[in-house]
């Protein structure tokens, strides 16, 4: 599982990671001293479960919590803290676990095995890949419009974009919105689309290609044909879109 650790203090994060170090199988992707940075890490990282600190300066580690619970799919939260008062605002908040500083291995073993889900390659239908040949589950989608219930083929999107409730639809003469979820859509629309960040769904046949920002962190971009804007790529995964792009 990949793991994002989230905590004000240093040395509280040291802990954790050398607490994690005992398991085999957890992979520390990133680590955030804020709830600000914490949410930009889960964005890039999409990792599998975060360890999180309730107190900290800004957004709190139940304001985190609130959010994540609406990604698509949201990672597991074990909330690591030392205040019992929060445990029933912490559950409320979705968490999977809640551990009491200073945390003891035992305590920490049975958190993990509580939030332990399967990953997202695990859950993917990776079996029917981009370029198989197979038909998706349905061949078209219906926005409502200004002109009222539209019928788009899937042939003519380009991706999907989700952004809260809704997910704009980008296609060959144009944009709507409709409120289906990525995961609704990449489970009806596979093969054809391949996902590149929790928030972005692109069709295969229509990608141009992958760049680099310069300078700073190392974002990556995918470029689509019929597109304005490129879409971004989150880290994990950018690997799968490399594959698809040299063996696609």
């Amino acid at each position: 599982m990949r793991v994002v650790i989230v905590d004000d203090e240093p040395l509280a994060r040291e802990r954790l990671r050398r607490l994690l170090s005992e398991f085999p199988g957890y992979e520390i992707v990133g680590e955030a001293g804020d709830g600000e940075a914490a949410l930009e890490i889960v964005d890039n990282e999409e990792p599998d479960l975060v360890l999180l600190d309730i107190r900290m300066g800004g957004i709190d580690g139940l304001q985190v919590a609130r959010q994540l619970a609406e990604y698509d799919p949201p990672p597991a939260i074990i909330f690591t803290t030392a205040y019992s008062e929060h445990a029933l605002s912490a559950f409320d908040a979705n968490a999977d676990a809640y551990l009491l500083k200073p945390i003891r291995v035992e305590k920490l073993k049975e958190a993990l095995l509580r939030a332990r889900r399967p990953t997202r390659a695990q859950k993917s239908p990776a079996a029917a890949g981009p370029g198989t040949g197979e038909r998706p589950k349905r061949e078209h989608i219906l926005a409502t419009t200004r002109e009222g219930l539209v019928r788009i083929p899937v042939e003519d999107i380009v991706y999907f974009l989700a952004d809260q409730k809704y997910t704009t639809v980008c296609h060959l003469h144009g944009e709507v919105l409709i409120e289906e979820s990525l995961k609704t859509l990449e489970d009806d629309f596979s093969p054809w689309f391949l996902r590149i960040h929790r928030k972005a769904l692109v069709a295969t046949r229509f990608i141009a290609s992958l760049e680099r920002e310069r300078g700073g962190e190392q974002h990556h971009w995918l470029k689509m044909k019929h597109a304005s804007k490129p879409l971004p790529v989150s880290r994990r995964r950018l690997a799968e879109v490399r594959r698809f792009l040299t063996d696609g």
